[in-house]
């Protein structure tokens, strides 16, 4: 079966100018993903990774250079275009939660349905669904001051799946999380990749970036080491025994 790309970036330069001086933050950066794959992005403070994720994330677009997501020129689109994109194709995870303070976990989730069109006639069903994906159905009339970091994120991640993206972007998803409930999270994203979702990880931490396949290095702008994990099948196959909980 072939494998298709869903991210084929070519030489992006993104170049911030304020009052007379440039600051070029991203250099001749090219990236590819196929569907499916499971890739972290890694590098120091300062390295370009957040400018990258933004990008990667139609959330803003590059000075130079040209990005296909899903076989569409993202720098050729409207705004319009670019908020259907984020909101069919993209799934968010960030390391602050941005979930809405005093309202339940499940009507956190339900927010991206709302945005839609029309709102499915089951979205109250793909709500319960998505929450149950992260082993939060105990938790559905929660709101995030009555939930643990941990399951802050899990419902940040209930809320990522429920358009059914293609795609989870995930920006330093374990920064605000002990090593415990990091661990936690990162469980559930390999179960997702396991199920087919493409997942890109931005971190610092080299213990989240050894859950993925393929590990890039960004330096000063610059991808500087493209490698394969060597370990990923191995743990991959002791996933299969391990449950989300």
């Amino acid at each position: 079966m072939k494998i298709s790309k869903i991210i084929e970036i070519d030489s992006i330069n993104k170049v911030y100018r304020n009052e007379g001086f440039e600051t070029n933050v991203l250099k001749g950066v090219s990236i590819s993903v196929d569907e499916g794959d499971y890739v972290s992005i890694v590098g120091p403070s300062g390295s370009g990774k957040s400018t990258l994720m933004t990008i990667l994330g139609c959330l803003s677009q590059s000075t130079s250079g040209s990005y296909l997501l899903d076989g569409e020129e993202v720098g050729k689109l409207k705004d319009s275009d670019l908020s259907r994109i984020r909101n069919e194709k993209i799934g968010f995870v960030f390391q602050a939660f941005h979930l809405l303070p005093g309202v339940s976990a499940f009507d956190n989730v339900m927010m991206p349905l709302i945005y839609c069109n029309k709102i499915p006639v089951d979205a109250k069903e793909k709500v319960k669904q998505a929450l149950i994906r992260v082993g939060l159905e105990h938790r559905m009339t929660h709101t995030p001051g009555q939930l643990s970091g941990g399951e802050q994120q899990r419902v940040t991640i209930a809320r990522s799946l429920i358009n059914d993206p293609k795609i989870i972007l995930a920006d330093e998803p374990t920064g605000n999380l002990d090593s415990k409930n990091g661990a936690e999270i990162m469980r559930v994203f390999d179960h997702l990749n396991a199920e087919g979702r493409t997942i890109i990880i931005i971190t610092h931490d080299p213990v989240v970036s050894e859950h993925a396949r393929r590990i890039l290095t960004l330096r000063d702008g610059q991808i500087i080491s493209d490698k394969i994990n060597e370990n990923f099948k191995e743990s991959r196959a002791g996933l299969a025994r391990v449950e989300v909980k």
